[in-house]
């Protein structure tokens, strides 16, 4: 099993207010699957994608990522397990400006014990030639790309992606999804997608509904769509 969550929670406090971000959420995903966790604005998405990558503690509940007990880790060790099985894709790709595409990606392959060769993944991502580009230099839909031969080069076992399109436009939001699918297919990687874009749930293997904080449904997607014949 790639990724198990089981009945986790997650609280926050403000004075006497207490706001329930996660409900009991349980989950699961198989190895190499892609999912997409779809919910409006205050769902719980983000909380869930941070709790799974272990940037946030939750208050109780297990999370189990290829064997790693995520709920339990110490800080010292919540950083191993992100470095070693976490790959993080946002919808601000967070470059660093007066890096090339090819020093952005070294950043990343530097942390890592067996990094891939950063020039193979600048070609996997379709960044053939460009590794001396600065992200001044590049298309909206460029920077992602080199978000995504960050996040790869360092092997993950898990790609947590946070609305990846979401400052895109149609047209190049299939392009990166294509290649979050083409990533997916050659590096084996379980891939979670959480977005308010319900059209992307076309091309996952699992579909997740979140509402509240809640799990309000989960769907075994049996007519999975390539992310160019996706009806946007």
């Amino acid at each position: 099993m790639g990724l198990t969550v089981q009945k986790i929670n997650k609280t926050y406090r403000s004075g006497e207010t207490t706001f329930h971000a996660l409900k009991d959420v349980t989950l699961e995903m198989e190895t190499g699957e892609i999912a997409v966790i779809l919910g409006p604005s205050g769902s719980g998405k983000s909380t869930l994608l941070n709790a799974i990558g272990g940037i946030d503690q939750v208050d109780n509940g297990d999370i189990s990522v290829e064997g790693w007990n995520v709920a339990s880790l110490s800080d010292k060790e919540s950083v191993n397990y992100r470095r070693e099985m976490i790959g993080f894709v946002f919808q601000m790709n967070n470059l660093i400006p007066n890096l090339t595409v090819y020093e952005n990606i070294e950043v990343a392959a530097n942390i890592s014990t067996s990094p891939l060769k950063i020039n193979d993944v600048i070609d996997d991502v379709g960044l053939s030639g460009m590794g001396d580009c600065f992200p001044r230099e590049l298309s909206g839909g460029q920077q992602q790309r080199v978000s995504i031969a960050r996040a790869i080069v360092r092997k993950p076992k898990l790609l947590l992606c946070d609305e990846p399109t979401g400052s895109l436009d149609s047209v190049t939001s299939k392009d990166i999804l294509s290649l979050l699918k083409k990533m997916n297919s050659n590096y084996n990687i379980t891939t979670l997608i959480i977005t308010h874009n319900e059209a992307i749930s076309q091309m996952a293997d699992r579909i997740i509904q979140l509402k509240d904080g809640m799990i309000d449904t989960v769907t075994l997607n049996e007519n999975i769509y390539p992310p160019e014949r996706i009806e946007w």
